[in-house]
């Protein structure tokens, strides 16, 4: 894997150094912007995808609901205790086990899904640069094109105040 990227003080030259990326024909998502702390107030990206965890919540809590369900009526039906006419599954002592079974299987997918969508762990090697950690914001493009390193390189270098590094992964 190459790189190409850049190393700035300031989230203005980011923003420009963005503008130039893209002006020069770069894809939004082959733009790498990485910071040690979020910067809100700026349009780093054009990433505004609908996102699909609230319905694998949902649908993990639904499947916890359903196992709850049933975890409970078949303990008491395996197991019956004679109550005197009344019935042998009882539904207001089980919610409570119900309850913390749909919130178990919403969390579980949730996190599932967390991990899956983060590509955690990651079993290539990313970009990134030890001076993130100091405060500086990294910029750049993982595998350009070759025709198209040296437009790369320009955009990085417009706002003039960024520090060029290529590496080979």
């Amino acid at each position: 894997m190459k790189a190409v990227y850049a190393l700035y003080s300031d989230p203005d030259d980011v923003q420009r150094a963005v503008d130039g990326l893209r002006k020069a024909g770069i894809a939004d998502d082959d733009i790498t912007v990485i910071s040690s702390e979020p910067i809100e107030e700026y349009e780093f990206s054009h990433r505004h995808r609908a996102t699909w965890i609230h319905w694998i919540a949902g649908g993990g809590g639904a499947i916890g609901l359903a196992l709850g369900t049933w975890l409970t009526s078949f303990t008491e039906r395996a197991w019956p205790i004679p109550t005197g006419n009344m019935p042998i599954v009882a539904w207001w002592p089980n919610l409570i086990i119900m309850f913390e079974m749909t919130m178990l299987g919403a969390i579980l997918a949730t996190v599932i899904t967390l991990f899956i969508t983060a590509r955690i762990p990651a079993r290539t090697p990313k970009m990134y640069d030890p001076e993130v950690t100091d405060g500086k914001i990294l910029v750049g493009v993982e595998n350009p094109n070759e025709g198209s390193v040296s437009a790369i390189e320009r955009a990085l270098m417009s706002p003039g105040v960024a520090r060029l590094k290529t590496i080979q992964l």
